[in-house]
């Protein structure tokens, strides 16, 4: 009989072991959800950012681009 009661107290800790593999996931998954939202808030305010400056430049949209798109090297 002592092994069955050993047996049940592997599995009862088995199982309040993937109790706890369980909540760490849902904490990680919500962490991860945050990050994600700060990230894409920190994204929202850069673009924010960058039209402001487009927009308050003296260079037009025509020199912006070409800019962008060459790199900025200058020949």
């Amino acid at each position: 009989m002592a092994r069955t009661r050993r047996t049940i107290s592997i599995d009862e800790k088995i199982e309040q072991q993937k109790q706890v593999v369980s909540q760490a996931k849902d904490k990680y998954e919500a962490a991860l959800a945050e990050l994600d939202r700060l990230q894409q808030k920190k994204d929202e305010v850069r673009n924010k950012e960058l039209i402001e400056a487009i927009s308050n430049s003296s260079r037009s949209y025509e020199d912006i681009m070409a800019f962008l798109k060459d790199g900025g090297s200058q020949d």
